[in-house]
């Protein structure tokens, strides 16, 4: 394997991604931003998401290149190789890869990998050592176990569609989270167990020191994890929570107001804040009215609130609102797009935007790293790969001689 100037605390460590769309590929880019040398695999036609556009980037004109927006948005930091696994050389290449591997990362259906010829107990021994994370819909058992896993179907399964979007009075309906909240959310907390058995591996006083292990996350699990106090208001009371618009089920005012010419967001979390919010609107007797003297009133009564702020909001306008709330700290914000938002200053002081140059794609804008480490910081150090962009380059670290790399190629298997 190539030796790379070490970058990040994970520097050193090799991830084998073998995962696709977006759940895997978002935690395998999390470990590469923080230094991992991660490789992806990609089946012969690719990561199904190369074809998720438009929009794309890159030409389609003859002999060009073009890949959708979507695949770039969780493939940075990774070397690109294009296998067939289905074919046995394949399978031995990746066997090759997994012997010298620290981390694997897969998404097939459940008992799809082993069904390659990859088990627990093959994995345990070609790398006693290897971490194997198995992200799957609903879990490696139940009675959906071997059902395929999209966000879209997840996020209505778990019970999250049915507490977002506007009442039902209000022409609402159940409404997906605007991102593939799902996947992101697996992604993260696969990342997260995924460092954690890395730990436990190097432990000292671990049962299983210098032993990998497997884990197992699910889009399902993870969803219903992401419910936190919603799930707990559904344990108090034994009622599903309701959809409530852009309003908080337990805090109140905690939404969105139309003002004079736009809209802002209003999120008022302590009882000091609520009586500065009452001054800043020119009417400190709600402040002292009991029908909302407490957070629990003001819950209580939030129809009859509401109507009472939102008749003060639409007086002026936003720019002038986001003044006055600023100035008496109470928090508020403007509801931005995503362009805005990228654009803000706030964004730019944190670097969520940067810019990466590809020899084929050009100029590529990216989402920054949303966590700084001061002692080993996290990079972007490679724009996503072509699909097999670095396939030979791999083989021969692998140890395979330049006509077995080109009979690979001539049979499909690379």
């Amino acid at each position: 394997m190539p030796q790379q100037q070490p970058v990040g605390p994970l520097a050193g460590l090799r991830v084998v991604d073998c995962s696709t769309v977006l759940a895997g590929p978002y935690c395998t880019m999390l470990l590469g931003d923080l230094g991992a040398e991660v490789i992806k695999v990609e089946p012969p036609d690719g990561d199904a998401t190369r074809g998720w556009g438009p929009p794309w980037v890159g030409s389609d004109e003859p002999g060009g290149e073009r890949t959708a927006a979507y695949f770039l948005a969780v493939n940075r930091n990774k070397r690109g190789m294009r296998l067939d696994l289905k074919a046995a050389e394949g399978a031995a290449v990746l066997r090759r890869l997994l012997e010298r591997g620290d981390v694997l990362v897969e998404n097939f259906r459940v008992g799809g990998f082993g069904r390659l010829g990859f088990g627990e107990d093959v994995l345990r021994s070609l790398n006693p050592r290897l971490v194997h994370l198995a992200i799957s819909g609903f879990g490696p058992s139940g009675p959906a176990a071997g059902l395929p896993g999209y966000d879209f179907t997840v996020q209505a399964a778990s019970g999250l569609m049915s507490i977002t979007g506007a009442p039902d009075e209000d022409g609402g309906g159940p409404t997906k989270v605007g991102v593939a909240i799902t996947d992101v959310m697996t992604g993260v907390l696969g990342a997260v167990s995924v460092l954690a058995a890395l730990v436990a591996r190097e432990r000292p006083d671990s049962t299983a020191t210098g032993d990998g292990q497997r884990i197992d996350v699910s889009l399902f699990g993870a969803t219903l994890a992401s419910l936190v106090n919603q799930a707990q208001n559904a344990f108090a009371t034994g009622i599903p929570p309701e959809r409530l618009g852009n309003a908080h089920p337990n805090i109140v005012p905690y939404e969105t107001f139309p003002t004079a010419d736009g809209a802002i967001a209003l999120a008022v979390g302590s009882e000091r804040q609520w009586s500065r919010l009452c001054e800043t609107l020119g009417s400190p007797e709600l402040a002292v009215d009991p029908r909302f003297a407490t957070n629990g009133d003001r819950v209580e009564r939030r129809t009859t609130l509401r109507g009472i702020l939102a008749a003060h909001f639409v007086e002026r306008g936003t720019r002038e609102w986001l003044a006055a709330l600023d100035a008496a700290e109470i928090p508020c914000a403007p509801i931005n797009d995503v362009v805005t938002a990228f654009d803000s200053a706030e964004a730019k002081a944190l670097d969520m935007m940067v810019e990466l140059e590809h020899p084929i794609w050009g100029t590529i804008r990216q989402v920054g790293i949303p966590f700084q480490l001061s002692g080993t910081p996290a990079s972007i150090r490679t724009p996503p790969p072509t699909l097999g962009q670095d396939t030979d380059a791999i083989l021969a670290e692998l140890g395979y001689s330049a006509a077995e790399v080109r009979g690979l190629r001539d049979r499909g298997v690379v």
